[in-house]
């Protein structure tokens, strides 16, 4: 009799585990379905792609178009780059801003000498970056200042830069053939 028990108990264990194995494997199969759906549903949900702004150059614009015959660098130009690099400039000075409070709400005298050297390093690097962009906000303002005069035009040969150049970088003061001279020229002396 103990062995019919024995034999039973065994029984339903198999035919439980089966159940529990199919019930698990049916929540699986519901689960991946309901994932599919959230899928489909945020697919059609997601919202139209934005600029935002980039850790290195002012993005948040419309590119500009030029009309047929326009003169190259007319008032409406200037005033597209303009701004393009009142932006960019207002982008990094709130970088700059960033970085002081950051520094003063994370500086802490870690008894770890470990902790102690990370944090001076990612302060180190954090400095290093912002003295970049300290370099690049002076750039920026020589532009502002050259924009009713000279800017867009190259301070080598005199070309005009372009509108698509001056987009993807607004300090440039070197057409792209003077400009890929000077590189060369660095990269043979190592200037």
């Amino acid at each position: 009799m103990a062995v019919k028990k024995a034999v039973k108990k065994k029984g339903t264990t198999r035919s439980t585990q089966k159940g529990a194995t199919e019930k698990a494997a049916l929540t699986q199969k519901a689960t991946l379905k309901k994932a599919e759906t959230q899928k489909v549903t945020a697919k059609k949900t997601t919202p139209q792609k934005t600029h935002k702004m980039d850790d290195n150059h002012f993005t948040n614009f419309t590119p500009y178009k030029a009309k047929k015959g326009e003169e190259y660098m007319n008032a409406e130009q200037v005033e597209h780059f303009r701004h393009i690099l009142e932006g960019w400039k207002q982008q990094l000075m709130g970088k700059v801003d960033e970085t002081v409070h950051h520094m003063q709400d994370e500086a802490a005298n870690f008894p770890d000498p470990n902790d102690r050297a990370s944090q001076e390093s990612e302060f180190a690097m954090e400095l290093r970056t912002r003295d970049r962009e300290r370099k690049l906000i002076k750039k920026i303002d020589e532009s502002i200042d050259n924009l009713g005069e000279d800017y867009g035009y190259c301070s080598h040969c005199g070309v005009e830069i372009g509108i698509r150049r001056l987009e993807a970088r607004p300090t440039a003061t070197q057409c792209i053939d003077c400009k890929t001279l000077n590189e060369i020229r660095e990269k043979q002396y190592g200037k």
